[in-house]
């Protein structure tokens, strides 16, 4: 075990090592491209020696999806899209970058992906810091390490997979080589969410604006209360009630699959189109489209 390692060299190690662990993808931000945030949000409160956020990822399988897509089978996503997933797959494949992390001496910190929204616990901890929970916003992060951009429909893209990824970060106190911010845009920008809709809960009254490192982002207004109320493949936050509702499997963002496929904007292909018949829903929410 040493400390005394060419940046590069491991940097380039934890990058060999995480589809061995794991990981379908793996990418690095220095803990500078954070600056901008209030301390309730900032990694370097959980981690104050942090020098680099490394985000890992797993894909959500393209047939995870089949069983919403056709109306048929809703808990295979539940299980190997979501709980599955987060819980078992992504968080062992966390770990064992942690550990390998760890074997070289730096320490690593692995993070669930909780959602931001979760209000804090207000104890009272030492002067000058914020009130546990400090809860970090993993798809911000995402674009901070150059993993992928959030989409107008509000997701997070992937070049390699689009929306169909789950996260989860490890703070670590060795300085790492960080990728680059995503230059070459993922999102066709489709303005017509609105329609696709089948509750209307992607508002009619303007845009938000994101920003993360120097990267400016107009997104469409989503309302959770009506989103978490869809059927059509919505599912409640599995992790707080304050979280934002599960989109993953969503008629919104199985539409975003569908058109980022055909336009051809993905690394990962198929050989037949996800979508081969009108997709599934209940015919009263599905009056808009």
């Amino acid at each position: 075990m040493t400390c005394n390692i060419d940046t590069k060299a491991f940097s380039d190690a934890i990058r060999t090592h995480a589809p061995r662990a794991g990981a379908d993808l793996l990418f690095i931000a220095p803990i500078e491209r954070f600056n901008d945030l209030p301390a309730e949000k900032h990694p370097a409160s959980i981690f104050p020696e942090a020098r680099s956020v490394v985000v890992v990822g797993k894909r959500i399988t393209r047939g995870t999806l089949r069983g919403v897509e056709e109306g048929t089978q809703f808990d295979l996503y539940r299980q190997y899209g979501r709980d599955w997933l987060n819980n078992r797959v992504l968080a062992t494949a966390t770990y064992r970058i942690s550990e390998f992390l760890e074997d070289n001496g730096w320490e690593a910190v692995p993070l669930p992906n909780l959602p931001p929204e979760v209000p804090p616990m207000g104890i009272p901890v030492r002067e000058g810091l914020p009130a546990p929970n400090v809860m970090l916003d993993f798809d911000d992060a995402a674009v901070r390490a150059g993993m992928g951009e959030i989409g107008y429909c509000g997701m997070l893209l992937t070049p390699r997979f689009g929306p169909r990824q789950r996260i989860q970060l490890i703070l670590t106190d060795a300085e790492l080589t960080p990728d680059p911010l995503l230059t070459e845009p993922v999102c066709l920008g489709c303005k017509d969410l609105k329609d696709i809709c089948p509750l209307g809960a992607i508002r009619n009254d303007g845009n938000e604006t994101l920003n993360a490192a120097g990267k400016t982002t107009t997104v469409a207004k989503v309302d959770a209360s009506i989103c978490g109320k869809c059927r059509n493949g919505v599912e409640a936050n599995p992790f707080h009630a304050s979280g934002k509702p599960d989109r993953c499997a969503s008629l919104c963002t199985r539409n975003c699959v569908v058109r980022l496929e055909e336009a051809g904007r993905l690394m990962e292909s198929f050989e037949n189109p996800f979508r081969k018949r009108a997709p599934w829903g209940f015919v009263e929410e599905l009056h808009r489209l």
